[in-house]
């Protein structure tokens, strides 16, 4: 049987102490290098295969430092430090001498407290009642998704926007069971903002992306590989970088991550 295309991207061989080896897999290249979401995918993986690790993972932050060529990398990867509850790593990706991305990852330990959630997710059409959008050709590795627009959709070239929102249902295209490293791609799927404000194509790359975990495994289970609702939105654009937030729920309700990131972008 041959792999999924996601989990041929999450292939690691142990090459040393502390440090794992992959490559780039051709069907989630971006415009220029690999999509971010399959990057912070692969060095989450990277970490939760140490046998090390213990937990699930809590919130991971990339800094994108430069594109990654396609073909092999390395990820060396270390427990900056393990407290009863949690364990902090400490990532990064190199081609060569090159570092290309750096990372931190927090993993920790579920417990039963009192809880709350007070984001709460859009109302929308269910997905099963809203066509399958289109993407840019050029960009690979949204062929991967089935995205439904119900706000926001990709924007017609020179037709700016009022609002920096996008709202969609998402799932795999193959529809692949969610798991924490795909859950990690997957919150990444947003174009940037920049896009629908001035209304096309501007060039514009994350520099750095937070992302927190808020479901656990036996969530995760439940929603096996059905549509997740994401929503996004920017918060200011300013001398060429601008930040954008998302979420993204389950189809009952349950927040599954949140997210926060840093873009350049070109004017």
């Amino acid at each position: 049987m041959t792999p999924h295309p996601f989990d041929r991207a999450m292939r690691l061989d142990h090459v040393d102490t502390g440090v794992v080896r992959g490559a780039t897999e051709p069907a989630w290249a971006n415009m220029v290098g690999p999509f971010g979401g399959i990057t912070a995918a692969v060095l989450l993986r990277a970490v939760e295969s140490h046998p090390d690790r213990i937990g699930d993972p809590l919130a991971l932050t990339l800094n994108y430092a430069a594109p990654i060529a396609d073909g092999e990398f390395d990820i060396a990867l270390r427990a900056a430090r393990t407290n009863r509850s949690n364990q902090h790593w400490v990532m990064e990706l190199r081609q060569g001498d090159e570092v290309k991305t750096t990372a931190t990852a927090v993993f920790g330990r579920h417990r039963d407290t009192w809880a709350d959630i007070e984001a709460r997710p859009p109302k929308t059409a269910a997905p099963e009642d809203l066509p399958r959008g289109d993407f840019i050709e050029a960009i690979v590795w949204a062929k991967r998704y089935d995205m439904r627009f119900t706000e926001g959709p990709i924007p017609d070239e020179g037709v700016p926007s009022g609002s920096s929102t996008t709202t969609l249902w998402a799932r795999d295209v193959d529809q692949r069971p969610l798991d924490f490293a795909a859950l990690a791609a997957v919150s990444d799927i947003f174009y940037p903002r920049v896009f629908l404000r001035r209304g096309g194509f501007i060039p514009a790359g994350t520099i750095s992306l937070t992302t927190y975990f808020h479901a656990d495994a036996a969530q995760l289970d439940t929603v096996g590989s059905d549509f997740v609702l994401g929503s996004a939105r920017a918060n200011g654009f300013s001398r060429g970088y601008f930040d954008q937030s998302a979420h993204l729920w389950s189809r009952d309700g349950v927040l599954l991550t949140s997210s926060h990131q840093l873009v350049y972008f070109k004017d």
